[in-house]
């Protein structure tokens, strides 16, 4: 990229991800609540890989240990500033969830990956290194993401994202989402399939399992 096209991604992923809640509610209330909905029943440490702006947090009921035992990983810096800004108590890290972190074998009891595994160019080492840090015994893997390449994904994006991008800079959105989503749902499933076992699958917002027809997908996994 051109300075000016890194300085064009981070301030959209930035902005996109103030304006998906206030605009496409629906959509954000799946994405934050199927990980909630399917946490394990017990659970002190967490990991949330690609954190954003840490808004997963608002939908969750954490005890005070689960709150300090709370880990957002972040790889633009303007996102961390932003997550330290407004959640001083959790232990934020500017981090790629894609080379190995700091942290021992099995550390983490619950994983999350809200809308970030399409974005990975190193698909297979995230998943590695998401594998290494699940608990082996009681950990959880919880992954959301689109329904890239589908029918219904790609209109309501040219109405959503595609739109905002083009009237904020003024220029296509091609280059954008060309650069950002590079992983299909198929080729995610399998490489997760490798180290992990699937438990439970959610379409949104239709409940039955085509890709064309829905938006999200919801994955919960345990390690193999």
């Amino acid at each position: 990229m051109t300075p000016e096209q890194k300085r064009i991604n981070d301030d959209f992923v930035k902005h996109w991800h103030e304006v998906l809640p206030r605009k496409y509610g629906m959509i954000e209330k799946f994405n934050h609540i199927y990980p909630v909905r399917n946490a394990p029943r017990q659970f002190k440490t967490t990991l949330e890989i690609g954190a954003g702006l840490a808004e997963h947090l608002a939908y969750e009921r954490l005890t005070e240990e689960q709150e300090s035992n709370y880990t957002a990983l972040e790889l633009r810096a303007n996102m961390v500033l932003a997550i330290k800004q407004r959640f001083p108590h959790i232990n934020t890290i500017e981090g790629d969830c894609q080379k190995r972190l700091d942290f021992v074998d099995g550390y983490f009891d619950r994983i999350l990956a809200i809308h970030v595994l399409e974005h990975l160019p190193d698909l297979p080492s995230a998943i590695i290194e998401a594998h290494r840090l699940c608990n082996k015994i009681k950990g959880v893997f919880s992954v959301v993401i689109p329904c890239e390449g589908g029918f219904a994904y790609g209109l309501a994006r040219r109405i959503s994202a595609q739109r905002i991008f083009e009237k904020r800079y003024k220029q296509s959105y091609k280059w954008f989402i060309e650069r950002e989503h590079i992983n299909k749902p198929k080729e995610i499933m399998e490489e997760l399939r490798k180290y992990f076992k699937i438990i439970d699958q959610s379409y949104f917002p239709l409940p039955i399992p085509y890709i064309f027809c829905n938006l999200c997908i919801g994955l919960t996994l345990v390690p193999k």
